[in-house]
């Protein structure tokens, strides 16, 4: 059966017209999130955007100018479309990076509203390529997700616990017949008074892997509920810990912890930054380790946002992702230099050339190349740029190489403004910029 709007929307050709189909959300007789059912993705957002500009008194000619594919979008990135949203994207670099996933120069794609934050992050790509590039490494992997239990007691916790350790590879089974790249690595049991909360990790590939995650510890929960006295509460109980700022985190990692560090002679620190490795060095200590400390914060860095969610918008990452993100600590050291001579067994006296060592490790640095925003057309187009769209082979080693570059970029945005605070030159070279 059909009721009497359905009828109209046939003899109006399906009712595919965006007046009409703004008409009927007006007439009460549709709401916003049904007007997909009656037309194409495209229409469906020119008669939402229609009944927004009549509701509001605004007009959205802009906001409907966008060059993604609707369907593909409102299929599986985003409900009640009404257009698109567009954001400058400059490219910092290219820098050079030597990791295990990725070997070569890259531009980095930042997408951004605050002037000055490519060019701030383009002078430190220059410093970090002059000194022969930075050495990345991805320390560790796996995307994670706790489940809550509800237990009797603190004794009924602790059998559930002893039950997981001993039954991880039943919970891998379950878990792993939900997906086809997916891989279990660990469960880690915490038991708190009548709460027994499992913290899952898995192996995503080159996907960012959250609702992968999801959906596999669910099936293992499922094991754990019909095997134990344990009783689900919630399949995120938070110790994940998922869009939150949290010391798990910093300590045990999620996604891809990857640490990236260079070695730059004095003259190129002197040269690029206009200042000296010990006064970067000096920054470092009293803003970035005092300071944060003093503070309690969980990042212990400059600016490593700025760089990790300029990267995540312009490459389609989860935006909210750059919480774990910037989760970082920057190190830097003024060191005595080894002379030519010195390195090849000569005087074995210490140069007094001097050099600045500076490093980022990133702990829950969370990205993807496959699923999610990476689809989209101009954030696909940037990961082609870097050279890493779509699974890699072997299968993660594309998302390794984003996170490896993404942690260079944040070094050098760590080097730029430490060397600017430390020359005193950070608000002259936003006020030269106009900004």
């Amino acid at each position: 059966m059909t009721d009497d709007s359905d009828a109209a929307d046939a003899a109006a050709g399906a009712g595919t017209d965006p007046e009409t189909l703004a008409d009927r959300v007006a007439d009460g007789d549709r709401r916003l999130y049904e007007l997909g059912d009656h037309a194409d993705a495209e229409t469906a957002a020119t008669a939402r955007r229609l009944v927004v500009e009549r509701d509001t008194g605004v007009d959205l000619d802009a906001t409907g100018e966008y060059t993604f594919d609707a369907p593909q979008a409102a299929q599986s990135n985003i409900e009640n479309l009404v257009g698109g949203t567009q954001l400058p994207v400059g490219v910092a670099g290219p820098v050079s990076v030597r990791g295990e996933a990725t070997d070569g120069e890259f531009y980095l794609p930042i997408a951004t509203t605050e002037g000055a934050l490519v060019a701030s992050v383009n002078r430190g790509c220059s410093a970090v390529s002059a000194a022969g590039g930075a050495t990345v490494r991805v320390t560790e992997r796996g995307m994670t997700r706790a489940p809550v239990f509800r237990v009797d007691g603190i004794s009924e916790g602790a059998a559930v616990a002893e039950w997981v350790e001993a039954n991880e590879d039943r919970l891998a089974e379950a878990a792993e017949s939900t997906t086809s790249h997916g891989r279990l690595q660990s469960v880690t049991p915490y038991v708190v008074g009548d709460s027994v909360f499992l913290r899952f990790s898995y192996d995503t590939g080159d996907a960012n892997g959250m609702n992968m995650a999801t959906i596999a510890t669910r099936a293992a929960a499922e094991v754990v509920e019909a095997e134990t006295p344990a009783s689900l509460v919630a399949l995120s109980g938070n110790l994940c810990t998922d869009k939150k700022p949290a010391a798990i985190n910093a300590v045990e990692g999620r996604g891809h912890t990857v640490t990236a560090d260079v070695t730059i002679p004095r003259e190129t620190v002197e040269e690029r930054f206009d200042t000296t490795p010990e006064a970067i060095a000096e920054a470092n200590t009293r803003k970035n380790l005092v300071g944060s400390a003093k503070a309690g914060s969980l990042g212990f860095n400059a600016q490593a946002a700025n760089v990790v969610a300029g990267v995540f918008i312009a490459t389609g990452q989860d935006e909210a992702h750059v919480v774990e993100g910037s989760n970082c600590i920057t190190t830097a050291e003024a060191r005595d230099g080894v002379s030519a001579s010195d390195a090849s067994g000569g005087s074995g006296k210490r140069s007094t050339a001097g050099e600045l060592y500076a490093s980022v490790t990133l702990a829950s640095l969370q990205v993807g190349t496959v699923g999610g925003g990476t689809t989209l057309a101009t954030q696909s187009e940037m990961l082609d740029v870097l050279g890493f769209a779509g699974g890699g082979d072997p299968v993660g080693s594309n998302a390794d190489a984003l996170a490896e570059v993404i942690a260079a970029g944040a070094l050098a945005g760590e080097l730029s403004l430490l060397s600017a605070l430390a020359s005193r030159h950070l608000s002259s070279a936003h006020e030269e910029l106009g900004r």
